[in-house]
């Protein structure tokens, strides 16, 4: 009897061994399967077109097939808390996004935190939001959006996505003083959509999805939400410095994995990622989507990720603003 308890516990003591080493394995041959990018918007927005860009080096680079999964819903808090409980293996990431990743916790009720849960890999881009107004709007300028919407109080509409396109109005209004009413879209493209028919006055929209109508003259630009101008878009001014001092609303996208994920993980596709954003084609693909490249340093994104989460907390803790889920 004794014989066999000693023998159980040396296997046991055996096993336990082998486990480092098992996962040491697993981690030295990784990747050896496909890895799944989750997007946590629906299919053609910005975090889609930033997973397609970086799509073709991540699989040059790791040697396997990068498959792109969108899972929209609760304004990208569903596909992020996904991300957020999957297996720290390496197999699992996120498209992140700004709104999701920093801002929803604050004004929504989440299962997750966008810093703690995460590790992030690279910043992929910046691009600001725009706001636009239908040419039927009498108004081309901050100043004259201000008076025009204290003169009609309630009277105003905005198209938004949620999130960020929705969050920056609500900025705009506590900022200005004014009232204007919110109207939901499932998606940043249909909201933007909803502004060209007229269905909606004004619209906060990535400067991706707004850039064709911008350019075709059917929706008037109104000002950018970034605390400063836009290299795509020099002659269109911010909305900081047209009357609204300190206004700073700036979207990104990024690339994070669950966290526990190996740090040998993280580095090797970050050093994929830092490859690329090397080749000036990177920069044209970038342009083309209205926004501008990022940088694949771990350690920086992990920041910038904990300064706009105080920033948001902060803001929402002092302003008390509300947005619907």
């Amino acid at each position: 009897m004794h014989s066999i308890r000693r023998r159980a516990v040396l296997a046991l003591g055996a096993a336990g061994a082998l486990a480092p080493l098992g996962s040491a394995f697993a981690q030295a041959n990784w990747p050896d399967k496909p890895i799944r990018i989750i997007n946590p918007y629906a299919p053609g927005g910005i975090a889609d077109l930033a997973a397609r860009i970086i799509q073709p080096g991540l699989e040059s680079g790791l040697g396997q097939p990068i498959v792109i999964e969108s899972k929209p819903g609760a304004s990208g808090s569903l596909g992020t808390e996904y991300v957020a409980r999957s297996a720290p293996d390496g197999y699992t990431l996120l498209l992140a996004l700004a709104a999701p990743q920093t801002l929803n916790q604050f004004i929504f009720k989440v299962n997750y935190d966008g810093l703690k849960d995460f590790a992030p890999i690279a910043l992929l881009n910046t691009n600001p939001l725009v706001l636009m107004a239908h040419p039927s709007l009498p108004v081309r300028t901050v100043k004259e959006l201000i008076a025009y919407a204290k003169k009609n109080p309630g009277k105003l509409n905005f198209a938004g996505a949620g999130g960020l396109t929705q969050f920056a109005g609500e900025i705009f209004k506590y900022m200005a003083g004014v009232d204007m009413v919110h109207i939901r879209y499932k998606g940043g493209a249909p909201a933007v959509a909803a502004a060209v028919a007229g269905d909606v006055q004004l619209t906060f929209a990535n400067f991706s999805d707004a850039l064709t109508w911008m350019r075709s003259g059917r929706l008037r630009a109104i000002a950018l939400t970034s605390a400063k101008r836009f290299a795509q878009a020099p002659d269109v001014p911010t909305i900081a410095e047209s009357g609204l001092p300190g206004y700073d609303v700036n979207g990104w996208s990024g690339l994070v994995a669950p966290a526990g994920t190996p740090p040998a993980v993280v580095d090797r596709i970050a050093k994929v990622l830092q490859k690329d954003f090397k080749d000036p084609a990177m920069d044209k693909h970038w342009e083309t989507v209205g926004a501008e490249p990022g940088n694949a340093d771990p350690a920086a994104f992990t920041a910038m990720i904990r300064s706009d989460m105080q920033k948001w907390s902060d803001f929402v803790k002092r302003t008390g603003i509300k947005v619907e889920s």
